[in-house]
């Protein structure tokens, strides 16, 4: 069972942060192993494995990077450890950004995260699974990359 499946919610990359949590408490009201002390063992094994998929599932769902990612993965369209090539002008702008690193280079990295964000908003904000083309997915897939490199060199500057 997907994590869509599990929280009964159509898969999305913008998931309503009100309806998630509703749908959280009432299903770890549901689920949460305390009230499965007196269940038979499976009950309570079960119960705890659902109640484990609806935390990750919370965590997922609460960060547009990690749904995106989790999206492309029920596609097959992303592997763990894959060894995405980024458009070489891209990397030939993270090479000038990572030469200039500085104490202004968190405002640089977020204006090109706004930037590259700006191409596929109309897609995230209409995303329909039903309708969603394989060109749309694999944009979205760029983008992906293309944030987790902008984090890494985040990820740098703040170190």
């Amino acid at each position: 069972m997907n994590y869509f499946e599990l929280f009964e919610l159509p898969v999305s990359l913008k998931i309503d942060q009100g309806k998630l949590a509703q749908k959280y408490f009432g299903l770890q009201k549901k689920y949460h192993p305390d009230f499965f002390t007196q269940a038979t063992e499976h009950e309570q094994e079960e119960a705890l494995e659902i109640s484990s998929q609806l935390n990750k599932a919370l965590k997922v769902f609460k960060n547009r990077e990690e749904t995106i990612k989790y999206v492309l993965q029920l596609k097959d369209l992303l592997e763990e450890e894959e060894k995405y090539q980024l458009p070489p002008a891209f990397l030939m702008e993270m090479m000038e950004l990572n030469e200039e690193l500085g104490e202004d280079s968190p405002a640089k990295v977020a204006a090109i995260e706004q930037e590259i964000y700006a191409d596929v908003q109309p897609i995230v904000d209409n995303y329909n699974d039903e309708t969603a083309t394989t060109a749309d997915l694999l944009k979205l897939k760029e983008y992906y990359y293309k944030k987790k490199y902008l984090q890494r060199i985040l990820d740098r500057t703040a170190g």
